[in-house]
């Protein structure tokens, strides 16, 4: 599969690929430098509290 680079620096990943690992939108990944040219993409856990702490401190700054 080929995908190019965004003016943003931004890769999008193919939308087969999202759907067959069940990737969405906000998924965080780490990125290695394997040599130069090469890349690797690892996929970081999501923690089952994780929106609910984003959640809660977009609560906080909405009372500021």
């Amino acid at each position: 599969m080929t995908t190019t680079v965004s003016s943003k620096g931004q890769i999008m990943l193919p939308a087969e690929l999202r759907q067959q690992d069940q990737i969405e939108a906000g998924q965080k990944f780490d990125v290695k430098r394997v040599q130069r040219g090469e890349y690797r993409l690892i996929r970081r856990p999501i923690r089952s509290n994780e929106g609910m702490v984003d959640w809660l401190l977009a609560c906080f700054e909405d009372i500021e």
